[in-house]
């Protein structure tokens, strides 16, 4: 029985008994749209084992999605989705190839990459895999603290009053920016060997900012003397 595939009407409606899936949340599992869960013991253990064996967050931007969602968000009619056995994760804070490398090794089979909107789908299978492929990254990814979505997701009054849901939702934001400074560090990188230049460049625009600041406080001064 541990191991049966439930439905709940709401995450909140979970025995707690039967959630063992230690750096996850049944919010951050449920369907997004409703608040709906579907409990897929072996999915859920695959994406534990992932996550041990990656050793950092894993952000789902998708899990469980119920009929109705999936149709609003424009979801295939037969998608893993609604199964409860696919997970779309952000890629902010991941090397997709060492990702997927990883997702294989613990019995993930179908993969979809999606370079643009920053997050690869993976499934129980079958075999497949689609989408374009995610550009290599120049560098390794530092050192890094807990995503804003499995903190709060974590947290201990959130999860008693029920509140995780939202806040996990809520904390999407938080992750935007994140991503948002993890491409930023691409676009910077090219750069490097210019900044001895573009110091003094920089530095002649502040004095002229400056000049520019000084110039109109006295033109005001002036003004005010007519």
């Amino acid at each position: 029985m541990a191991d049966t595939i439930r439905t709940f009407r709401h995450f909140r409606d979970m025995p707690a008994h039967l959630w063992r899936w230690k750096n996850f949340s049944p919010a951050e599992i449920a369907c997004r749209g409703t608040g709906q869960l579907k409990l897929h013991p072996e999915a859920l253990d695959k994406l534990q084992a992932l996550r041990d064996r990656l050793g950092k967050p894993l952000i789902i931007r998708s899990a469980y999605r119920s009929p109705q969602h999936n149709r609003a968000v424009g979801g295939a009619p037969r998608s893993k989705h609604l199964d409860g056995t696919a997970f779309d994760i952000a890629m902010s804070n991941h090397d997709p190839a060492q990702f997927a490398q990883a997702a294989r090794a613990v019995g993930f089979l179908g993969f979809g990459t999606y370079p643009r909107s920053g997050f690869m789908h993976i499934d129980l299978g079958p075999a497949r895999h689609w989408g374009e492929p995610f550009p290599k990254r120049p560098t390794p990814f530092a050192v890094e603290a807990p995503q804003a979505r499995e903190t709060i997701a974590h947290s201990r009054t959130l999860k008693g009053t029920g509140a995780a849901g939202m806040a996990t939702v809520g904390a999407a934001g938080i992750e935007v920016a994140q991503e948002a400074l993890t491409e930023a560090q691409g676009a910077v990188l090219p750069l490097v060997p210019y900044m001895d230049t573009l110091r003094w460049v920089f530095i002649v625009l502040a004095l002229s900012g400056i000049c520019l600041a000084i110039w109109a406080r006295v033109d005001d001064w002036k003004k005010g003397l007519r």
